[in-house]
């Protein structure tokens, strides 16, 4: 059911319990770099090794990325690092796992300051480049990326988001590159489609906006460089790939666009949009009514606008980069949490700006509670990853920022009860992306769609977790991403599910 704008008003917030975060100690690593590593700072989370902990891929700019093999026991969160000589690469801004020829075991989409690499995992998280599958990346400046399968293909199709242009001798400014869609065919890749205007993507995501079965491209600009005539994007997954325009509803928004976080928070089934940028921080929420592409900005009504530092006594404007919708305290209501840091030293925006992990209250407005739960750092931050990093049920944190160490945190409650959830299906797409995974928790309908992109260079590929509050079972079924839908079943809290698509339908 939609919340109306009166009954979000911010002075009825109702107060929600903050999880608590223990910091952990992580194996040494820096995203570091000139400015062309000012953007990026990713980490990719997946369980490479079989043994159900997932492990981290850190970009590391100019420093070699790096491999932290999960190696948790009784004691806490624990990392080793463990990287392949496949996996070492410099330039890496971010990273996205992906299961791209539906072996089971999953790959990696490396975003670069240079040719993009597609690498094929092997198990026991051993990496090789991908052979025979025609895919070639030029010299780009590569800050986003997405990815989807469309009907009747047998790999995916994958959105490579550019930044600056970086062969422009006119450049930086007005000098954006085209960001690049690869549609497979014959089960290869060809030449991309240049998706133009470009206007410095720093996020994608592909998400099925509508419920037709069919999954847009979105497209979040960074107009520090486009400076002006650009604006947001939403490209209409037609052959080609055509924008939307204002005749279909899509409304013109101008932003530093910098990260795309997509959940339905309504309870109506259409996903809405956090949206992160330098300035402040939008939360939109999609529209039905019209038909379109249609988001109404509810930004101030839901108290999500983390505009400035909550704490440190900075009061210049924010600058927010990756961003997660997760119920980091399972009390059965999503929650954001935002990286926040200053690009370098932009003396109009904050220099002391804390990450923000806002809490959403029973009236489905949201309070700011980073401070209290103890990742309040200073740090530049970029990429994350809100996961449960040893299965115990509730949301951890890692943290990528620039020029100083990784943060690792440990979500060591009080949190409520919970359930994950893993789809499987026949290949192609073993992984369901673009499934709807639809939970009903007393009168409330939580829907899931399983997408692969958005954030900032971030990208996980792990169960999907729900809060359940104080309820002991749910109704959940799913809706596969060709439309057929699952009969509902009862689920118990306290378990690791995988629900298996029947290959005979």
């Amino acid at each position: 059911m939609r919340l109306s704008a009166l009954a979000l008003c911010l002075a009825g917030a109702a107060s929600a319990q903050a999880p608590e975060y223990t910091p952990r100690a992580v194996p040494e690593h820096v995203y570091t770099g000139g400015w062309e590593h000012f953007v990026g700072g990713g980490v990719a989370v997946f369980d490479c090794d079989g043994d159900g902990l997932p492990e981290l891929y850190l970009a590391g700019g100019s420093n070699p990325a790096q491999l932290m093999r999960n190696v948790t026991a009784d004691g806490g969160l624990a990392f080793r690092a463990q990287t392949p000589s496949a996996l070492a690469l410099t330039g890496v801004t971010g990273a996205y796992p992906i299961d791209i020829d539906s072996d089971g075991l999953l790959d990696l989409a490396i975003l670069r300051v240079g040719p993009d690499m597609l690498m094929q995992g092997q198990g026991d998280c051993a990496f090789t480049p991908f052979e025979g599958l025609g895919f070639r990346s030029g010299d780009h400046w590569t800050t986003a990326f997405s990815a989807t399968w469309e009907a009747g293909a047998t790999l995916p199709t994958l959105a490579f988001g550019t930044y600056v242009d970086r062969a422009d001798p006119d450049g930086p400014f007005e000098a954006c590159d085209a960001s690049r869609l690869y549609r497979p065919k014959a089960g290869r890749y060809g030449p991309p489609q240049l998706l133009e205007p470009g206007y410095c993507a720093l996020s994608i995501l592909f998400s099925d906006w509508s419920r037709s079965g069919r999954a847009d491209l979105r497209i979040s600009n960074d107009r520090h460089y486009y400076v002006r005539g650009g604006a947001e994007q939403m490209w209409r997954m037609e052959h080609p790939a055509q924008l939307f325009v204002a005749g279909e509803g899509w409304q013109t928004y101008r932003l530093w666009g910098m990260g795309i976080a997509s959940r339905d928070v309504t309870g109506d089934g259409f996903p809405e949009v956090y949206l992160t940028s330098m300035g402040d921080q939008k939360l939109q929420e999609f529209d039905p009514a019209p038909g379109g592409p249609v988001w109404r900005d509810v930004t101030y009504a839901r108290g999500t606008t983390a505009h400035r530092p909550h704490v440190g006594g900075d009061g210049r404007p924010s600058t927010g980069w990756h961003a997660q919708w997760g119920d980091a305290n399972n009390d059965g209501r999503d929650d954001i949490f935002v990286a926040k840091g200053n690009v370098e030293q932009m003396p109009d925006a904050a220099m002391r700006d804390p990450n923000s992990l806002l809490i959403q209250g029973a009236d489905g407005t949201f309070a700011e509670a980073a401070a209290q739960a103890g990742i309040a750092t200073f740090e530049r931050s970029r990429g994350a990853a809100l996961v449960d990093l040893n299965r115990d049920g509730a949301l951890d944190l890692v943290v990528v920022n620039r020029r100083a160490p990784v943060e690792l945190y440990e979500n060591t409650g009080p949190v409520g009860a919970w359930l994950t959830v893993e789809l499987r299906a026949p290949a192609p797409n073993r992984r369901a992306v673009g499934a709807f995974i639809e939970l009903r928790l007393g009168d409330m309908l939580h829907t899931r769609e399983i997408t692969l992109g958005g954030g900032h260079a971030s990208g996980q590929a792990v169960p999907e977790h729900f809060g359940l509050g104080q309820a002991t079972s749910a109704q959940l079924r799913v809706i596969w991403p060709d439309g057929r839908v699952g009969a509902w079943q009862q689920v118990e809290a306290g378990h690791h599910l995988v629900v298996t698509r029947d290959p005979a339908r």
